[in-house]
């Protein structure tokens, strides 16, 4: 049975999508088929970090959307990215695909002027399922609380949300976690990101837990090797020794321990 992670965040610039990134990366290392939908309309980006060039993308979500073309004709094999990060075909055995927003802007104006179909969106998601066959499908969704947002977390086995340790992350969480509730979401796992090295991890996540009652699944570090590597690239692929990597591979364990013993 196919797992859908919907991973969200209240506000942007938490490290969402190179996440996102990473996890799928993890997953494909251990042979899984997996699947990462932008649905970040307004501000799509995950397709930088596998090297997906804007004039390579000749279809994208907002075409399938928009009832130009099937969620498939725009789903993209980013497999060969994680090869080259590897340097050796033979250490990946999964599959990875993409399907991205398109980052035109007279795309992404039609979108903030006419919206579009939440309930084509997800019946996208169910065909993309079917025809690539997929054991995971990560959502990268829109910061904050809307229809398209709603639906992803609806449809969801797991709701990983990700914040920084900031006042307004905090708040904006917290809201998060009440209309997943609401939802009926019952399998939510924390990721606290861009903590600074000098906090006290430990005392960090015992805090988050008791004011959501979830789980932190890990805390990443403000990291200058990731900055410097600016999302050109996985991070976990290009500093496999890190700790941040062991950190990401843990993480990936414990959502695929969770979704898989619902």
């Amino acid at each position: 049975m196919t797992q859908i992670i919907a991973v969200h965040s209240f506000r942007g610039g938490t490290g969402k999508s190179n996440l996102i990134a990473n996890i799928a990366a993890t997953l494909t290392l251990k042979g899984q088929r997996v699947g990462i939908v932008d649905t970040d309309i307004q501000s799509p980006g995950i397709h930088i970090i596998f090297g997906l060039k804007e004039d390579k993308i000749q279809l994208a979500l907002n075409d399938y959307l928009w009832g130009r073309c099937d969620i498939r004709d725009a789903a993209y094999d980013v497999t060969d990215a994680l090869i080259a990060e590897q340097g050796n075909r033979g250490s990946v055995k999964g599959s990875l695909y993409l399907i991205p927003s398109s980052i035109k802007a007279t795309e992404i104006a039609k979108v903030l002027r006419e919206g579009y179909d939440v309930v084509r969106l997800n019946d996208g998601f169910q065909e993309l399922i079917r025809s690539l066959k997929l054991d995971y499908l990560l959502i990268d969704t829109h910061p904050g609380l809307n229809e398209e947002t709603l639906v992803s977390i609806g449809i969801s086995n797991l709701l990983l949300i990700i914040l920084r340790p900031d006042s307004q992350d905090f708040q904006g969480t917290a809201v998060t976690v009440d209309v997943a509730r609401k939802l009926k979401a019952t399998k939510m796992l924390l990721v606290i990101n861009k903590a600074l090295p000098t906090l006290n991890f430990a005392d960090l996540q015992q805090q988050v837990e008791n004011i959501y009652n979830v789980s932190v699944a890990g805390i990443l570090p403000l990291s200058e090797d990731m900055v410097q590597l600016a999302s050109k690239g996985v991070f976990c692929l290009r500093y496999s020794g890190h700790s941040m990597s062991q950190t990401i591979k843990d993480i990936t364990e414990q959502i695929a321990g969770l979704v898989v013993s619902q």
